[in-house]
């Protein structure tokens, strides 16, 4: 067995967080076009819907900062879901995303960011906010930037591709889903020194704590006659 836990470096934006639909909107509203004329399809600079030199910057900080996109965007489907499993087999989920560029905006980003993981109940037992990725320690990475996946490798690094338009190009591994990416570490960790099975009586998925606020204390509290095993009552008198 390993003498610590698997770390699974987890990038959010283009990987957890829908940034191409959230700030395809953005774009569209100062533009004043139709958001369907913005392909989703688009390369790393956005080439495609038309941005001229400095717009990028601006544009990001209204997103940022006037339209609280950090907080508001969607959720990559699947991705809580799988990340709960993930941690419950014993992987120590490690967030690290580049956030803090938006200068005079470190609040607002680092605040939005701790109440959009909450919101959509993903998993993660450290947040980093660093773009320099190659400094922080983990056994495998997860990211769709190219420039970050490159320099992530040529140290040596594990990276997953999470597959995106504009990383193409990349040799594998790659996941188009998390639930492809859920394969990959999973096979990863097993070589590194296990996996855990998920506690009894513990629900699978990202609405758990939903479940359990909604479940009154004394009917939480109240004992089992069909419960034998003393972990399974410490979980549930918990």
């Amino acid at each position: 067995m390993a003498d610590r836990a698997f770390i699974l470096g987890v990038d959010l934006d283009g990987v957890c967080a829908d940034h191409t639909l959230a700030f395809r909107q953005v774009v569209a509203d100062d533009y004043g076009v139709d958001v369907n004329s913005l392909p989703l399809e688009r390369s790393w600079g956005f080439s495609e819907w038309g941005m001229r030199e400095g717009d990028f910057e601006r544009l990001h900080r209204i997103a940022v900062m006037e339209r609280r996109m950090f907080r508001d965007m969607p959720v990559v489907p699947g991705a809580a879901e799988a990340l709960w499993r993930l941690s419950d087999a014993g992987i120590w989920i490690r967030i690290i995303t580049h956030r803090l560029y938006v200068n005079w905006g470190h609040e607002i980003a680092i605040s939005d960011t701790a109440r959009w993981l909450d919101t959509h109940r993903l998993p993660y037992r450290d947040l980093c906010f660093l773009g320099a990725k190659p400094e922080v320690e983990a056994d495998m990475y997860i990211d769709d930037a190219p420039h970050n996946i490159e320099a992530l490798r040529e140290l040596g690094n594990d990276v997953i591709v999470f597959d995106q338009p504009y990383n193409a190009g990349l040799p594998g591994p790659r996941a188009t889903s998390w639930a492809e990416v859920e394969e990959i570490v999973i096979a990863a960790a097993a070589t590194h020194g296990g996996v855990q099975t998920s506690l009894p009586g513990i629900d699978a998925g990202a609405h758990r704590l939903d479940a359990r606020r909604s479940t009154p204390v004394e009917e939480r509290q109240r004992p089992s006659a069909t419960v034998h095993d003393p972990a399974q009552r410490l979980l549930e008198d918990g």
